[in-house]
């Protein structure tokens, strides 16, 4: 162990270590964690080749009898978990009976047999209200953590948090349950509110960039006469700040859309059928952010314009006698790293999709609100 190692941890449900990015930073180490998704598993393996990382069902006894056995291994003394959300979540279908819904009690299983001395368990706000079914019994998420371990942890009372207020450029908004062993006698809360960062912050410097039209690069280049520029100038920051791509359509809609603005709402140029027909959206779709706020939540969709609120924000020009808006595409890899916390020069494998990294991206917590949040944890215990 390094010994400027203060906690050692286990992490469930990893996905690709996007909650554990920045907490080497502070001294806390994830020793063990467990993924089902095998493509997960190895781009956690490439970002975190000292972690064992424990490919496998946590509902199977013996993938669970593992990660045991290697955390007492590993001495864990601390267990974070982020149990799959699609089944709480207000963009997903919110079936309050949802399977996945089930899988924190074994979570709460690993908590009972490894009895580390801090715990940490997030997720989507809705929780709070998510029942579950344990043993026939009907019971509230909040209320079966309770009931589980309220008498071997002291639990924290206020358990949401906003990303934009501990520093992180996006309006995510989390549960938090963080426990502390009683025998310990401490309280574990959420850090306080900081000042906001904007987009105009966190990406406002960085180079414009045209998307890569769909119908082809002749066809980009027609519309887009300086797109190779802008693309050199962007990829001289960052492989990651890379066109995405979209079609034409999509593209005029939002280069007629202010900052701030979602193109359902234009007068001509809004979301239409073949048939001239406007397209019926919320109105959230194809909506852009605003440069004066922090960016929305990026989602696992946030590569595709219709889903909700994730179109760069643009800036105005004229072009001929129109009046027309900069950027009209999602964010590029590279700002939604920004915007979501994570280092601008992580190892993300090479065989790894912009699909792929956009939607475990957007499924993850900001490691900097797990960062800071632990950061009040380690001030507690003076480390």
């Amino acid at each position: 162990m390094n010994k400027d190692t203060k906690i050692v941890g286990l992490s469930l449900f990893a996905n690709v270590g996007i909650a554990e990015a920045l907490l080497s930073e502070i001294g806390v180490e994830i020793k063990v964690a467990n993924e089902i998704d095998e493509k997960r598993v190895r781009f956690y393996r490439a970002l975190y080749p000292n972690a064992e990382m424990i490919w496998g069902d946590i509902t199977d006894q013996n993938i669970m009898a593992q990660i045991v056995k290697e955390s007492k291994k590993q001495l864990v003394d601390f267990v974070m978990a982020t149990p799959p959300c699609q089944g709480m979540s207000e963009a997903g279908k919110r079936d309050a009976f949802d399977e996945r819904n089930q899988l924190i009690s074994y979570t709460i299983d690993i908590i009972k047999l490894l009895r580390p001395k801090y715990v940490l368990i997030e997720n989507v706000p809705t929780l709070l209200k998510t029942k579950i079914v344990i043993d026939g019994e009907v019971v509230t998420i909040p209320d079966y953590v309770t009931r589980e371990l309220g008498e071997l942890y002291t639990i924290n009372e206020n358990t949401l948090l906003k990303a934009m207020d501990v520093g992180v450029p996006q309006m995510r908004k989390r549960n938090f349950f963080l426990m502390v062993r009683k025998d310990l006698k401490l309280k574990w809360n959420l850090p306080a509110k900081e000042k906001e960062i904007t987009l105009e912050d966190a990406i406002g410097h960085l180079p414009s960039v045209d998307p890569l039209l769909r119908e082809g690069i002749e066809f980009t280049l027609k519309k887009f006469p300086d797109f190779e520029a802008k693309r050199s100038r962007a990829l001289k920051v960052s492989k990651w700040h890379s066109p995405p791509v979209h079609s034409w359509k999509q593209v005029e809609w939002l280069l007629h859309t202010p900052s701030g603005k979602s193109a359902i709402y234009n007068e001509k140029y809004f979301p239409q059928k073949e048939d001239g027909s406007r397209v019926k959206a919320h109105h959230n779709n194809y909506r852009r952010m605003n440069w004066c706020k922090p960016s929305r939540t990026i989602t696992q969709n946030n590569g595709v314009m219709s889903s909700l609120c994730c179109v760069h924000p643009g800036r105005e020009y004229v072009a001929g006698k129109k009046k027309l808006y900069s950027d009209p595409r999602v964010l590029t890899i590279y700002e939604i790293l920004i915007v979501s916390s994570l280092p601008c020069d992580i190892n993300i494998p090479e065989w790894a999709e912009d699909s792929f990294i956009r939607k475990v991206i957007g499924e993850g917590v900001p490691p900097l609100m797990i960062k800071k949040i632990m950061v009040e944890l380690l001030n507690l215990l003076g480390k």
